[in-house]
């Protein structure tokens, strides 16, 4: 509706519903002293397009993720406890620790390795494809301190903006794939609405708190652990139900590229001739995969 002298804009917002509810089951374990929760995987890729990957990871040494590569997406990886060393085949080296973040574009490739700083760490790491004309572009690394990080409150809400806006507040942060990256703590017995664009998909993870309510429309609770999947619509709302506990969640929205998704482990691509090709640069260490058979990590 168009304002005029005797009426002003009318902006209705459509409530996103839950569509899917994914726990994340413990997987392999990678290794020795690696333990996964795998809550998005090949099956989910076309529901959650642009997200390829979310896993949580608890990790001791002598455990970690030693030299291995990379091609063709973006990886967020958010400390919860501990720390990070990381290093990578250009140069980069490391560490993250409790509340930082680094970001990660594997372009046209990348090897690197992830080890455990402390006796006890734990993550979030999240794989956000690419779209097919910027599959091959040159690598980076970027980390971003917990201090840097920006944050909002209001009523019993506390959000902290890895990438997106609330609040009214936006994060400086740069994504090659447009997309929202929110850790929101909602006290116990309020709620929150977070805006995010219609055409977006949408889902959180629940990290704390089993009485979360993810829609005014479904009274069920959801537990920690959980990938929570969302309709359309251009609003999220989320109400914590429980009298003595906080609830904490991440809230993740991104534009979908609407491209063929395979995926090989580390390497994600648009067809199966891409894996090939990708597989035969890594092992003949070439397109990107120069340093394959000359570096290690120290």
């Amino acid at each position: 509706m168009r304002e005029t002298k005797d009426t002003k804009d009318i902006i209705t917002m459509s409530e996103r519903q839950v569509v899917k509810k994914i726990y994340a089951n413990f997987e392999n374990d990678g290794g020795a002293g690696n333990v996964i929760r795998q809550g998005i995987t090949k099956t989910n890729h076309e529901l959650l397009d642009p997200f390829v990957s979310l896993a949580e990871l608890s990790f001791s040494p002598p455990g970690g993720f030693r030299d291995h590569p990379h091609r063709g997406f973006e990886s967020v990886t958010y400390m919860l406890q501990g720390g990070l060393i990381h290093q990578d085949c250009n140069g980069h080296r490391g560490t993250i620790q409790e509340g930082d973040v680094q970001w990660t574009t594997a372009g046209r490739g990348l090897i690197h390795s992830e080890m455990p700083q402390e006796e006890a760490n734990s993550l979030i790491q999240l794989w956000i494809n690419l779209p097919s004309s910027q599959k091959m572009i040159w690598p980076k690394n970027r980390e971003i301190p917990n201090s840097y990080i920006r944050r909002a409150w209001d009523n019993g809400v506390e959000v902290k903006i890895i990438a997106g806006e609330s609040m009214g507040v936006k994060s400086p942060c740069y994504t090659e794939t447009p997309i929202m990256f929110l850790d929101v703590t909602v006290d116990p017995s309020a709620q929150t609405n977070q805006t995010i664009p219609e055409s977006w998909t949408a889902f959180a993870y629940v990290l704390e708190g089993d009485e979360g309510v993810f829609s005014s429309s479904d009274s069920s609770t959801v537990e920690a652990h959980n990938v929570v999947v969302f309709g359309r619509g251009d609003q999220v709302s989320v109400e914590n139900t429980s009298s003595s506990r906080p609830l904490r969640f991440l809230l993740i929205a991104g534009e979908p590229i609407g491209e063929p998704v395979f995926q090989h482990g580390p390497f994600v691509m648009n067809s199966q001739a891409d894996i090939d090709m990708t597989i035969d640069d890594y092992r003949n260490a070439k397109n990107g995969f120069e340093m394959a058979k000359s570096w290690r990590s120290q």
